[in-house]
């Protein structure tokens, strides 16, 4: 799935989009997951943004068994993480994250690095994919980021509502000198992201939803030399029978 392409403009613009990554049926059945999950619902957390508007996410850092668990150890999702890496990865967390109708509220700009960097790890290696799960677009609030944010290295941040947010003043100026592009895509479809670009969202004035699940992978070599990380450094187990198997009836 990882063509050279996707090397290519990981390595210059910070990430790399691949259409259709999972068909739309398999979307569907992640989609369905999403709703229907006790798992999700009874650890979903609500995310204001800086004009108090909600998003929403559950987040996980151990190995899980469904649909989620099975994404998380697709060949597709790892090995596309390695790849542009360039090296082997372990598990960080995954998360469900939902931008509800009307309601749902901005992310700010930021690096997950930005934060990711008081868990211990000494070096940016690491990357997150997001697969749409519905239609993402501008309309509904989709991803953005500043192109080639990635090369900034890592920008101080703080908080904006209950989220983290980096430097507006780096930010304003990378902006000035920088392309946002929006990543619209439709469900199946993934963005591949490094942990140092720059990327938000706008909130979701639509009358449709905007769900996604997100991978994240920290680079072997960069498991964490102090504090405790997040997922536990061990060897991904690929799981190469599918998703489809957990469509329901």
């Amino acid at each position: 799935m990882i063509e050279q392409q996707h090397r290519n403009d990981f390595a210059s613009d910070g990430y790399a989009i691949v259409r259709s990554l999972f068909s739309p049926n398999e979307a569907g059945i992640l989609l369905d997951h999403a709703a229907r999950s006790s798992r999700i619902r009874e650890r979903v957390m609500s995310m204001p943004d800086g004009d108090g508007r909600q998003s929403k996410l559950t987040l996980w850092t151990e190995r899980v068994d469904d649909v989620f668990g099975a994404v998380s150890r697709s060949p597709r999702v790892v090995d596309g993480a390695r790849r542009l890496l360039g090296e082997d990865v372990y598990h960080w967390h995954s998360k469900v994250m939902l931008k509800e109708p009307r309601t749902g509220g901005a992310w700010e700009w930021h690096q997950d690095y930005g934060y990711w960097y008081n868990d211990g790890c000494l070096y940016p290696r690491l990357i997150s994919c997001l697969i749409a799960l519905d239609r993402a677009d501008r309309a509904n609030g989709c991803l953005k980021v500043l192109a080639g944010s990635h090369h900034l290295g890592r920008i101080d941040h703080g908080g904006v509502g209950s989220q983290a947010g980096a430097n507006r003043e780096r930010v304003a100026e990378a902006e000035r000198q920088l392309s946002v592009r929006y990543a619209e895509l439709d469900p199946g479809d993934a963005i591949f992201f490094h942990c140092n670009l720059l990327h938000a969202s706008e909130p979701n004035p639509s009358d449709r939803p905007r769900t996604s699940v997100i991978c994240c992978y920290n680079a072997w070599s960069n498991r964490p030399a102090a504090g405790q990380g997040h997922g536990k450094p061990e060897p991904i187990e690929l799981d190469t029978v599918g998703i489809e198997r957990f469509a329901t009836v």
